[in-house]
């Protein structure tokens, strides 16, 4: 459980030299910039610099420019881009003829796009009137006659029969799909307006071929010609772009990495606060790095410097960076779905770690399926990259080492028995899964696991409390001394007096251990108030105080209950995976031969797709909701310090 120990460094010097120290500052790849303005109470006299960063507008040209081309220029080393010798003018000329030489090409290929996309519709539109033995030209110079060439629903066209009153309504279709006839009716001028609303009627859909020529047969030729056109045009400005990219990648890389640079160190100027002709830059950097970034400032004369302990400026809620152990560190991945841990809050990624691999074994445990598991979330990790894969490996391993106590390969129960048989001289596997004296056994140990969990996230709570010097939820809360005691009272005194049968709930045990921390947790803010030494501890209505704590001590039993029994679900999906391997193998024993088989690698392959996902879900809400919530706030902000070349 590690929050890396941070320092706030305040500096101070002459305008002159606010590039020199900003870009400093953002070349270390620690400074975690902050608002100058929030750590004075005095700020008359200090104002923050509104100015234009100069070097975005011509990255931003750069990079959309390549983009368009779909291309991305590479951020060179902090060496290589020393080599630019040019300044802000030659690297705004560049972005601009690069950009201009090759948005002239993409507007090109644009318009060509568009033109292949109309000839396209235009086949399709023709291609329905090949073979009707017209010239367009004649028709389309036809005085007294209009035609309208369209498709008509199948459902319409048998219709037509229907308009016998009026003999210009008559369709000659050329070709046919699943739901059109593709075709062509004549009506003369004076009778357009009825016939065209005759057919509108009927869900006719016109076709313009005014700009065609010839016959469609024809038509369709020249527009199949111009579409190549095109495609060539589209072809040679792909061409031209590529053979300009390899030409001037070299440029514009070392280009954009400057503009990238210079860019990102002027934006920490709007952090700075100015008084008069000074400025005042303040930040975070870890504590470890104190004697570099020092180091480093004592190169500018004119610049004074102060760094003062993260603890001393808790008002400024401090910036939180984690770092734990190599095996924990993927679990960094749900506490920050829940939220950063605050600087003086305990990291909860060690504990998250640890209990959700244990849930996830024993509610997933299959030894041949986990395996598999770890396997996928290797090869997640290992070409996606994907945060969730690195999670899978040791879950996978954790249902592994269970599914060896299970007895349980790929659902085949029997098939361990030799090497139990060798390593311990016993006939059968240690569980029995579907055993009912195990399935009872497997339910009451999945609850005392729950009693566990609980009783160490209080564990947990009480010492943040209490290191952050929150008294009242740390000592009398139902998440502190009170509440554990009330707690491990309540269930160990139960538990231990059922499987024992001895007397140990006795009336003294009740009112010391049971009644009177109740009475703690229920006049809470009041003893906080007292040991927190405040002015008018008592509550002014006796009756709404009451009332109100009344109910939410209501809340906090039911709490304690609904938790405990949460964790029955993990004794139930011990019980789910086995006999959802039975329905798998019964289907299968229903064939032979391959058919079996078959069935037993989809089921298998269905059953990890499935219960995989169900089970994680389920763990990560036990976490959520049955433990974090005891002990964890997740308020933090993260630790994002100024970084132009971020590692992978």
């Amino acid at each position: 459980m590690a929050v890396v120990k941070i320092k706030v460094v305040s500096m101070i010097g002459r305008m002159s030299e606010l590039d020199r120290v900003a870009a400093a500052c953002g070349s270390s790849g620690i400074f975690h910039p902050d608002n100058s303005l929030s750590f004075y109470s005095d700020t008359s006299g200090f104002s923050p610099l509104s100015e234009e960063n100069p070097y975005a507008g011509s990255l931003q040209i750069l990079t959309d420019a390549a983009e368009g081309i779909r291309k991305k220029p590479e951020m060179l080393s902090e060496e290589k881009t020393g080599e630019y010798s040019g300044g802000l003018s030659e690297a705004k000329a560049y972005a601009l003829s690069f950009s201009s030489y090759l948005n002239g090409i993409r507007e090109q290929r644009t318009a060509a796009q568009q033109k292949v996309t109309q000839l396209n519709q235009a086949i399709d539109k023709v291609s329905h009137f090949v073979g009707m033995n017209l010239n367009l030209d004649e028709v389309h110079a036809c005085d007294y006659i209009k035609a309208r060439f369209g498709c008509l629903p199948k459902e319409s066209y048998e219709k037509l029969n229907s308009f016998t009153e009026n003999p210009y309504v008559i369709f000659f279709p050329c070709s046919n799909d699943s739901q059109y006839y593709w075709g062509v009716y004549f009506t003369p001028i004076e009778q357009a307006h009825e016939v065209d609303r005759i057919f509108s009627s009927l869900f006719f859909e016109r076709v313009r071929l005014t700009e065609m020529q010839g016959t469609p047969e024809t038509a369709l030729e020249s527009i199949r010609k111009e579409l190549q056109r095109q495609l060539d045009l589209i072809e040679q400005l792909d061409d031209r772009a590529e053979k300009y990219w390899k030409a001037e990648h070299d440029q514009c890389c070392l280009i954009f990495s400057w503009l990238t640079e210079k860019s990102t160190y002027f934006s920490i100027r709007r952090y700075v606060a100015r008084y008069h002709e000074n400025f005042v830059l303040t930040g975070w950097i870890p504590a470890e790095a104190e004697g570099r970034f020092r180091a480093m400032l004592d190169k500018m004369d004119s610049v004074e410097y102060t760094f003062d302990a993260a603890e001393n400026e808790m008002i400024h809620s401090p910036p939180v960076k984690l770092k734990n152990k190599k095996p924990f560190r993927p679990f960094e991945f749900f506490v920050d779905l829940y939220g950063l841990p605050a600087y003086d809050e305990v990291d909860p990624t060690a504990f998250v770690a640890m209990t959700y691999i244990l849930l996830f074994g024993i509610m997933f445990g299959d030894l041949g399926q986990g395996i598999c598991v770890s396997i996928v979330g290797y090869l997640m990790w290992r070409f996606k990259k994907m945060a969730l894969g690195r999670i899978l490996i040791p879950c996978g391993i954790s249902s592994a080492i269970f599914g060896l106590i299970f007895g349980s390969v790929f659902g085949f129960e029997e098939a361990l028995n030799p090497l139990y048989h060798a390593l311990f001289g016993i006939e059968g596997k240690p569980v029995e899964v579907m055993d009912p004296f195990t399935t009872n056994m497997i339910i009451y140990s999945a609850v005392g696991l729950g009693v566990v969990l609980v009783m160490i996230a209080i564990l947990i709570n009480i010492y943040s409390c209490l290191k952050r010097h929150r008294y009242q939820d740390g000592l009398f809360g139902p998440n502190g001394i009170a509440g554990f005691v009330f707690y491990s009272a309540l269930v160990l005194g139960f538990g231990l007096q059922l499987i024992t049968g001895m007397t140990i709930v006795t009336l003294p045990y009740v009112i010391c251990l049971i009644i009177l921390p109740l009475l703690v947790i229920f006049f809470r803010e009041v003893l906080g108030d007292f040991v927190e030494h405040k002015e008018h501890p008592l509550p002014e209505k006796w009756g709404e105080f009451i009332m109100q704590n009344f109910f939410e001590v209501f809340e906090f039993l039911l709490s304690y209950a609904s938790n405990t029994i949460s964790f029955l679900r993990v004794g139930a999906f011990v019980l789910v995976h086995a006999g959802m391997m039975v329905v798998v193998f019964t289907l299968a024993e229903m064939t032979s031969g391959i058919g079996y088989v078959l069935i037993v690698i989809i089921g298998n392959a269905f059953i990890m797709g499935l219960e995989g996902l169900l089970v994680g879900i389920q763990v990560l809400r036990l976490e959520f909701y049955e433990m974090f919530s005891r002990f964890f706030d997740g308020d933090g902000r993260p630790f994002i310090p100024v970084t132009v070349r971020r590692k992978e």
